[in-house]
């Protein structure tokens, strides 16, 4: 009996059963698109994200207060950590100290809203430097101008502002020259930024900027700072300025042993890094978690053909009588699973693919990203494919060999 007969011979059994046939695919076909969806979306996940990160720019660093977190709870301390404050900030600015530096501002997160006269409207406040964020970010001014240090070191209630908020508050009338509230003080409009959207995890459109230390001094009250961007003198420099920075809050902090920094550093490449291990190792425990469900419909695999060997005894033992070997009714029945599990694995691929592209495109409108990049990796059809091979010949075997090792005799007189 060749290949051809057999492989006529397993599809006629399986549409003898089409319901159960059906609902078989249907359980390896649920289990491979989650494969499919897992292994791409962490890929798209991982570009859109990076894409987001790269627009810091290569010679840009970051510092935060706190050590940097390896758990929820270290998380949690890092929102309340108060390391880097006007002092760490000076030390830092100090070329003596640290002459790879170009630059740096602190940053201020401040919740709130923003009014004027009857029209409110949430945006994201923040306070920092304008002039620095403008080089960073590479943003324009639309109409105004950015406030300088001068405006910085006199602590002055002046801000800048996105499209969209220009838009809410203010629709066709000029913004220049008004008093928005935030927190019950008056921030006179000195620019508005034109239209930007997404860059770095925030919409610009919808940014309200003002001096570092204003938002410290009347909108926030704290000392200290949410971290501080600063810049190297080039993309070649990064690592050294990196050092340089460590080295010098861990003098100002009397630190000896890394281990108990208060604080860390991090560069563009850092965080890429850092994200891209993330989401491997997320990727990587979800494929368990669903490798799991392919064993469990692996199971079911194998109680369906245990159930269709008892089924069709007599036709084993009409065709053993007929001349067919052990070999010829174990590749039988073994290729009826190996049938299955591939029809429901082609077609988990398919629609993991269609399904990883409406989540990818779900995730980009979440982070707020202007550009999807959605990619399939082939590799991933392989995976889908050959996972669902595997586990029609490991479930299928059995059945199989009990199938082929029927008697003749015995199997002809079954009722």
């Amino acid at each position: 009996m060749n290949f051809k007969d057999t492989l006529k011979t397993s599809l006629w059994g399986l549409k003898a059963n089409k319901v159960r046939s059906f609902l078989t695919i249907l359980g390896i076909t649920i289990g491979i698109t989650a494969i499919i969806l897992i292994s791409s979306l962490g890929g798209n996940t991982e570009k859109i994200i990076v894409g987001e990160l790269s627009g810091l720019g290569a010679d840009t660093l970051v510092i935060r207060p706190g050590k940097e977190p390896s758990g929820p709870t270290e998380f949690i301390e890092l929102l309340f950590s108060d390391s880097l404050k006007e002092r760490e900030l000076a030390e830092i600015l100090n070329k003596d100290k640290v002459p790879s530096l170009v630059s740096a501002s602190p940053e201020i997160l401040v919740p709130g809203s923003v009014s004027y006269r009857n029209e409110t409207f949430k945006p994201l406040i923040l306070g920092f430097s304008a002039e620095f964020m403008s080089d960073v970010l590479d943003l324009e001014i639309s109409d105004g101008r950015v406030f300088d240090e001068r405006e910085i070191k006199n602590k002055s209630s002046v801000a800048i502002i996105g499209s969209r908020v220009k838009e809410e508050l203010f629709g066709e009338e000029s913004a220049i020259g008004k008093n928005i509230q935030i927190k019950n003080r008056k921030f006179r409009v000195v620019g508005v930024y034109a239209p930007r959207g997404q860059v770095v995890f925030f919409d610009v459109d919808e940014l309200v900027l003002v001096p570092y230390t204003t938002a410290q001094t009347y909108l926030t009250g704290i000392k200290y700072f949410s971290q501080i961007v600063a810049r190297a003198e080039s993309p070649e420099l990064v690592d050294r300025a990196m050092f340089e920075i460590t080295q010098t809050l861990r003098e100002l902090h009397n630190i000896d042993d890394p281990e108990k920094d208060d604080f860390s550093v991090q560069t563009q490449q850092g965080a890429v890094s850092q994200i891209t291990n993330i989401v491997s190792a997320f990727t990587v425990f979800l494929s368990f978690v669903v490798a799991i469900a392919l064993i469990v419909g692996g199971i079911g695999i194998m109680n369906v053909m245990l159930v269709s060997v008892t089924e069709r005894t007599k036709e084993v033992g009409l065709r053993k009588a007929l001349g067919a070997t052990k070999d010829n009714i174990l590749m039988q029945f073994l290729m009826e699973a190996v049938l299955l599990t591939s029809i429901g694995g082609a077609f988990g691929v398919i629609f993991g693919e269609i399904l990883s592209f409406g989540a990818s495109f779900a995730i980009a409108k979440f982070l707020g990203t202007t550009g999807l990049s959605v990619s399939f990796p082939l590799y991933a059809a392989f995976l889908g494919i050959g996972t669902a091979v595997v586990v029609g010949l490991v479930f299928g075997i059995y059945p199989a060999r009990k199938a082929s090792q029927k008697s003749p005799m015995d199997a002809l007189r079954y009722e």
